[in-house]
């Protein structure tokens, strides 16, 4: 049996419960709950509910009270999504009720509250109740039941899944759970209850040692961890007596109370792309990053209030700014203020403000001309104003004195240090300044420091790798080997330019003859696009990800899409500016201005579309995300923060599949590279570029991991490799260690370098594949592996000695005691036996959940009982052939008692009954009789055919005078009814 020390109940479902008590939640038995909802059915603790509007309210009625609530238990829409969007708008911008409170203006519209979030702990304002094991039932009357339910005033805001920390990817199990819950996806359909997740906020999914969050409708591959205890640090943490493990911390952070209220009111967007809409909740930095600016506005005077938020690029900036902004707009002691959004470029300006507005920010006015810009800020009251730097141009004198006004500038590393700077400050002349950027500059003639103050907040380059929020970057120097010996090429020239003057000479060398028209030469071009594509088909194409090429201007891009199109290459476009005199093979090669964004968000960022390479040469290096690319082929002189900026197109996370992103450089950046990373801290920057080379060690490293799992077993040794990787826990690390391997493996590969590590990828596969069929464990695949790796292990498998390994094998399958027989110690056999029945017992479960329960207690104790030494292996076979005999025989067992094996299903929910077993085989022939002919086609989705089987059910229970137990009975009975009665 599981070792109760390392259970979920007490590695994390009590932890995580003594942990919410200490900071102030409050225990309710489900049971008193449950006595507080008319039905399973009903989320809400209405009475609860009913008492907070009336406590926050004092002058709604009684009947405006039960409109409220109503509004909230009722919501009208056609998905979980839709309703949850509507409640979260309702419950934190509050109710509208009409109602007449005697103040003399009559019946009008008044705002109701459901929390209190300006005192948030205050006496008497809002109760903070969690339960556990909270039963909530679904339209098909299936019920679920969550492990940990946290209320405030009533409503279910977050739902908390417990996972031991000993099985197999217990966080992914648990978030696979809560996905379920919601039915997210098809495979999930009637096997949740959505009603409940339409007022919550937060999920968790912890297992003791780790835990991980998102929100309502979040992917698996988008949940996160919380590594920061705010306001406390990790030093306070532990001071405090708390232990500093991953499930506390993100406890504390997400569920302080107060943390709790303000993230659920100001850090919760909806962003709509291309009609599709996403909830999207706050990382950890970008909860700190805001409430560290509001708290420094809040008590500080003057420009001192400003400073700099340095989050990395991909991290989310512009959702900081959004988030920065809702609380800004929300603070009481800000009073209405006004918030100028400042970028340095059109393209980016229109990406922060569809970013506002498709995150649901109230009317954000985007300045159309410098005229425009004047008026916004003349009458700024409380406006959301969202311009370029350069409209400020033509700004001459103090528009505003105000004190609530902020400036967010975005990429705070550009253009803030010269005029268009300086007459924004005098046209601004007591605003807050807040710059965000992903690679601040700090130099004697430009620092984003001494312009903004110092830093607000940091989340560096390292952290972002580190907690998943970006990939890691490699980088590989595949320069041309066609340079030209510079005194060789001098003589050249002077030869040809002879008649003129030593100082014509220089200039027609410096304009014609110089580094970017050497790049430019057509041999040049051809010889890096047949490496290019040969290296994008090897490297990048197989894991089903793009490109992007980097030229150093608009003639060497034309003729990059012209040489990929004559060489055959996957699909490519070109996109730059286009001005009314180029020529006519610009046009012809480039994509038309209206087309961009359709050829960029259809296609490009479309990873099912063909078309696989963007050319640019100036345009989409900076606030371009597309997940999808991996790679950048970098042939141009880029510098500085451009050359960063432009790097990190790669750096956006793409699901498991996507572990790395990679520059593949053909100009020779590395020494502007080095010069680039100097700005930071080195160990701020440690994965900002890693060389590919690097990973070959790494690689090397990982594989001894894995291989060091099995030392001292003989390789052909199968049945001391399986009873090594008996214990779950041990499968799952090497399951982990595997993947590691396979991933390094994934990113060297095609190199020759890779090869020489094939043949024991193929044997742990092999070994792999032999777990997987033994322990019947579903979760050993290779579907997180990557393109390349898996498709060598396909090709493998198809012509290799996996036939060799055994195939799971029915015990009701005649080969079933050959294959055992054929085995060749007792061990071996119990094991095989063992984990046989195991998955029987799983799979037959609800067919009979009272015969199979027994049979699944009996086998924990036969595995208790050998672990501990009281048995050995021959005993423990014998014990466990009993079981399958009883298994095999359960139809004789049926046949013994003169029933069906339906019957006997049904039978068995009674067999412990008070009745005798006489009664108890006419009771469940008596029920089966009645609702057989009930069980229409699609009954389980019919609740008036539910509601005549409960009601005969419930009759014949109280005829076999089952009274005291008709409810149990009852759901027993449908449940068992939705299996066998399809």
């Amino acid at each position: 049996m599981t070792d109760t020390n390392w259970d979920e109940l007490n590695q994390s479902e009590e932890p995580a419960a003594f942990f919410l008590q200490k900071m102030g939640w409050t225990y309710v038995a489900p049971e008193v709950l449950q006595g507080e909802r008319a039905s399973a059915r009903e989320v809400l603790l209405v009475p609860r509910l009913e008492r907070a509007v009336r406590r926050l309210n004092p002058w709604i009625s009684d009947e405006n009270i039960g409109r409220v609530v109503y509004s909230l238990a009722r919501v009208q829409a056609s998905s979980l999504a839709e309703a949850n969007e509507a409640l979260h708008t309702l419950m934190t911008y509050g109710a509208v009720v009409n109602q007449d409170t005697g103040d003399g203006l009559g019946m009008k519209g008044r705002s109701v509250r459901l929390f209190d979030f300006d005192d948030p702990l205050g006496e008497g304002k809002n109760e903070f109740l969690f339960t556990r094991q909270y039963p909530v039932q679904n339209v098909k009357n299936l019920t679920i039941i969550p492990d940990i339910v946290l209320f405030v005033n009533g409503i279910p805001l977050a739902v908390i899944e417990c996972k031991s920390p000993k099985i197999i990817d217990p966080l992914a199990k648990g978030i696979d759970q809560l996905i379920r819950y919601q039915e997210l996806e098809d495979r999930f359909e009637d096997l949740g209850a959505p009603k409940l997740f339409e007022t919550v906020q937060i999920l968790a999914s912890i297992c003791g040692v780790a835990a991980q969050y998102g929100t309502t409708g979040t992917p698996k591959s988008y949940w996160g961890e919380w590594k920061v205890p705010h306001p406390l640090t990790l030093d306070e943490f532990e001071k405090k007596g708390w232990r500093e493990r991953e499930q506390d911390v993100l406890l504390y952070g997400l569920f302080e109370r107060q943390n709790f209220l303000d993230l659920f009111r100001n850090f919760i967007v909806y962003e709509v792309d291309n009609g599709r809409t996403t909830k999207k909740l706050a990382r950890y930095q970008q909860f700190i990053a805001v409430n560290r600016a509001i708290e420094r506005i809040t008590t500080r005077q003057g420009r001192s209030r400003g400073g700099v938020v340095w989050h990395t690029q991909g991290s989310g900036k512009s959702l900081t700014m959004v988030y920065m902004a809702l609380k800004l707009r929300r603070h009481p002691k800000l009073e209405n203020p006004t918030l100028v959004i400042v970028t340095d470029r059109t393209d980016l300006d229109r990406q922060l403000s569809g970013t506002f507005k498709a995150c649901g920010f109230p009317n954000p006015e985007q300045a159309t001309r410098i005229s425009h810009l004047k008026e916004l800020l003349a009458a700024h009251g409380g406006k959301t104003i969202l311009t370029t730097v350069q409209k400020f141009g033509g700004i001459n004198e103090e528009i505003t004195a105000a004190e609530n006004i902020f400036v967010m500038v975005d990429e705070a590393h550009r253009t803030q240090y010269k005029s268009l700077a300086a007459r924004m400050r005098l046209a601004l002349g007591n605003a807050c300044f807040l710059g965000f950027t992903g690679t601040p500059i700090d130099k004697k003639d430009r620092s984003t420091f001494e312009t903004f103050g110092d830093y607000i907040h940091t989340y560096t380059i390292e952290e972002a790798v580190k907690d998943g929020a970006t990939v890691p970057i490699f980088y590989e120097s595949r320069l041309p080997e066609m340079a030209v010996a510079g005194e060789s090429m001098d003589a050249i020239f002077n030869r040809v330019f002879k008649d003129h003057t030593e100082e014509q000479r220089e200039e027609i060398k410096a304009r014609y003859a110089n580094e970017e028209a050497i790049a430019g030469a057509p041999d040049r071009i051809r010889r890096i696009c047949l490496d290019l594509i040969e290296h994008f088909e090897k490297f990048i194409y197989p894991n089903g990800f793009k490109a992007q090429i980097v030229a150093v201007n608009r003639e060497t891009a034309v003729l990059y899409k012209k040489t990929l199109d004559s060489l055959k290459a996957p699909s490519s476009a070109l996109i730059m500016s286009i001005g009314h005199n180029d020529p006519k093979r610009f046009r012809d090669a480039a994509v038309p201005k209206e087309q961009h964004k359709t050829i960029i968000e259809d296609q490009f960022k479309n990873k099912k579309d063909p078309l696989s390479i963007l050319i640019v040469c100036d345009m989409l290096l900076t606030g371009f995300d597309a997940p999808v690319e991996q790679v950048m082929y970098l042939d141009s002189h880029l510098k500085e923060h451009t050359l960063l900026q432009a790097i990190a197109r790669v750096n956006r996370k793409a699901g498991e599949a996507k572990s790395y992103g990679l520059v593949v450089d053909y100009w020779g950046v590395s020494r502007d590279l080095q010069k680039a990373l100097e700005i930071f801290n080195k160990d701020d920057v440690s994965s900002a570029m890693l060389p590919k080379g690097d990973e070959l060690p790494r690689l090397e490293s990982r594989h001894q991991t894995v291989m060091r799992f099995f030392q001292g077993i003989k390789h052909n040794d199968m049945e001391a490799i399986l009873k090594l990787l008996e214990p779950e826990d041990k499968r799952a690390e090497f399951d982990q260690a595997l993947k590691r391997f396979s991933q390094s493996l994934d990113l060297v590969l095609p190199d020759p370098a890779g090869l020489r590590f094939m043949r024991d990828l193929r044997w742990l596969f092999d070994v792999k594949q032999a777990a997987r069929n033994r322990f019947r464990d579903e979760s050993l695949d290779l579907s997180d592996c990557g393109g390349k790796v898996r498709k060598l292990i396909d090709e493998y498998v198809s012509v290799d000695h996996i036939q060799q390994l055994m195939e799971p094998i029915s015990i009701f399958s005649k080969q079933f005691d050959e294959a055992v027989d054929k085995l060749t110690t007792p061990e071996a056999k119990a094991s095989e036996m063992e984990h046989a029945l195991k998955h029987e017992i799983n799979v037959k479960l609800e067919e009979n959940p009272v015969f199979y329960r027994s049979l699944k207690e009996r086998l924990e104790a036969i595995i208790d009982a050998l672990r501990q030494d009281r048995i050995d292996a021959v005993e423990q076979l014998k014990l466990l052939a009993q079981i399958k005999d009883e298994i095999r025989g359960v139809s004789n067992l049926a046949s013994d008692l003169n029933m069906s094996e339906v019957q006997f299903a049904f039978y068995s929910l009674f067999d412990k009954s008070n009745l005798p077993k006489e009664a108890a085989r006419d009771l469940a022939g008596a029920i089966l009789d009645t609702i057989k002919p009930l069980a229409v086609i699609d009954w389980q989705n019919k609740e008036d055919v539910q509601r005549e089987m409960r009601r005969q059910i419930k009759r014949l229970l109280r005829v076999a005078n089952l009274k005291d137990n008709v409810e149990a009975f009852t759901s027993s009975v449908i449940d068992l009814a939705r299996v066998r009665l399809k």
